[in-house]
């Protein structure tokens, strides 16, 4: 089970350990993805390139980026997940990697939590 917290600006927050340091990772649930990382993330993680993907944007824009494939810790498992790299620092956790579990976002109380079903 994973356990973190609703953020100030209301935004589901979990802490992820990638190459050696702790990250905060959004709950994205408007991404239908697997992950999004920081690009300064690419040096540390063995990847392989899946091709081209196109994303639509929340405001409808279209924009196509490298895929690729990293086995990534999460939920007590080494999970093969496509990823996309960005410019910035944020983690962006998507609903298709959550297939498998159940996301409770309560917001009164400020906990997430993403538990394995």
């Amino acid at each position: 089970m994973i356990v973190g917290v609703v953020s100030d600006d209301d935004t589901p927050i979990v802490a992820l350990e990638l190459a050696g340091r702790k990250w905060s990772a959004i709950v994205d649930t408007g991404f239908n993805g697997d992950f999004e990382l920081p690009e300064a993330l690419r040096a540390f993680l063995p990847h392989e390139c899946m091709g081209r993907t196109i994303s639509t944007l929340a405001g409808g824009q279209s924009i196509e980026e490298d895929s690729y494939l990293v086995d990534i810790p999460f939920d007590g498992e080494i999970v093969s997940a496509e990823v996309t790299f960005a410019p910035g620092d944020q983690i962006l956790i998507g609903t298709r990697l959550l297939l498998r579990h159940r996301l409770e976002v309560d917001f009164p109380e400020r906990t997430v939590t993403i538990e394995r079903v």
